[in-house]
């Protein structure tokens, strides 16, 4: 694929999508270079709803094919929360430590298996053409009390990869974008781009 928007302000999503777009993707434009472009709301209840409704608003304003991602951390003792409100968890403009800090408020009770969640992850590619398809991701792991590691974003300090001991932002980011969410729902986006060249 010659060009194509990735719709998201998230420097550290768009360094890993870089990563992982790189030799599939000739040229890889972010929100950054556009802008005018108008602000989504996204008041989707599933992570493909958003995903979708970003990725379309980016399509009808630049003309460009375009993906977004919508994904979230879901803890069953939570009732799935943060779930599609994981950016925003602990209010409209939190930052990853105020949802970090919320997250351990609402878990202190809990313990053990109590502390298992997954993070989802939904991808949308679309056309100007009106085509859209969406590729999904999910990573399993449990929740720790205190954060660990410096690396990745949002809630990565806080969960643990129990097949590697390590938290995602702990993990090499070669086998961080293999095994995450986000990594396996870009696999398969790629799988899709590969049959489009063929």
């Amino acid at each position: 694929m010659k060009e194509l928007l990735v719709a998201t302000g998230n420097k550290g999503k768009l360094y890993e999508i870089r990563q992982l777009l790189a030799g599939d993707v000739d040229r890889v434009y972010c929100l950054a270079d556009f802008p005018d472009l108008p602000e989504v709301v996204e008041d989707g209840l599933t992570f493909e709803e958003n995903a979708r409704k970003k990725a379309f608003s980016a399509v009808r304003a630049t003309g460009l094919p375009a993906m977004a991602d919508d994904s979230g951390l879901v803890v069953d003792v939570l009732g799935g929360r943060p779930g599609v409100h994981s950016a925003r968890y602990a209010g409209i403009g939190a930052s990853d430590a105020d949802n970090n800090r919320q997250l351990l408020q609402d878990l202190a009770e809990f313990s053990g298996q109590e502390r298992a969640a997954f993070f989802s992850c939904a991808i949308a590619l679309c056309f100007p053409d009106g085509a859209c398809r969406t590729f999904c991701g999910t990573l399993h792991g449990m929740l720790l009390s205190s954060p660990r590691g410096t690396e990745g974003f949002g809630y990565d300090p806080l969960f643990l990869v129990p097949e590697y001991g390590k938290t995602l932002a702990e993990l090499d980011l070669v086998i961080k974008n293999k095994i995450s969410h986000r990594g396996q729902a870009m696999e398969e986006l790629r799988k899709f781009l590969c049959g489009r060249r063929k």
